[in-house]
């Protein structure tokens, strides 16, 4: 009798065994781990609340009620809401719709052309948490001067 045992049990039966159930494992795992990843961020909710929050600004706050250029902002409008957003912070997020019974954000508004920052007005960014942010391009007319530049209009909220 040269063979004795009967279990069947031979060395690529156990390792494929035990390979199959490792997988099973690991499947599981990252499986369960990828259900609850939805509900650890609202960064695509927040980039959404900032476009928003652009367009409502650049369209409608700082507009020159241009309708050939829709990007077209007037230097007095954009002074003038930079003031208000720095004097009357509570008031202008609720104007812009960022805050509410149920959820509020906090705004910062970032004006800069290509050589420097022209205006910064709302909340010091913070050090960490969910940011979004939107840039827009904008065309700056000061029609005092005569005058028309580009800028970069950042819009972040948090």
């Amino acid at each position: 009798m040269p063979f004795d045992n009967d279990r069947a049990q031979i060395a690529i039966d156990y390792l494929v065994g035990i390979t199959i159930f490792l997988l099973a494992v690991f499947f599981v795992f990252q499986y369960t781990s990828g259900l609850f990843t939805p509900f650890e961020s609202d960064s695509d909710e927040i980039t959404l609340v900032a476009d928003r929050a652009a367009t409502a600004i650049v369209e409608n706050e700082m507009s020159a009620q241009s309708i050939t250029t829709p990007n077209l902002v007037d230097k007095n409008n954009v002074d003038t809401f930079i003031a208000l957003l720095n004097v009357d912070y509570n008031d202008t997020v609720h104007t812009l719709g960022l805050s509410g019974g149920f959820y509020s954000y906090n705004l910062n508004v970032t004006i800069e052309n290509s050589t420097s920052t022209m205006y910064v007005a709302g909340e010091k960014l913070p050090f960490y948490g969910n940011i979004g942010q939107t840039k827009r391009i904008v065309l700056l007319e000061d029609t005092s001067a005569g005058t028309i530049e580009a800028a970069i209009v950042s819009v972040r909220v948090w």
